[in-house]
């Protein structure tokens, strides 16, 4: 069964106008280069937004989003 990366995942929840924080996520990792784009994995994804993403304000807004994604996956 394919299942398509996070990364690929939350480029759909991007949103230019009054985003919800898991839109603005979406919008700030479109302009991260270093994003892990092809990972499905949760903690190398985690790891990597807790090292490199000052742009995101609180992991619960990435677990949330993660959950989004579980959610569609299944």
């Amino acid at each position: 069964m394919f299942r398509e990366s996070f990364y690929h995942f939350l480029m759909t929840l991007r949103q230019p106008n009054q985003p919800t924080e898991i839109e603005q996520f979406a919008n700030n990792a479109f302009l991260d280069s270093s994003f892990p784009k092809q990972s499905q994995d949760f903690d190398e994804i985690s790891h990597y937004l807790e090292e490199n993403a000052e742009y995101l304000p609180g992991m619960t807004i990435f677990d949330d989003a993660w959950q989004l994604y579980l959610e569609k996956m299944n």
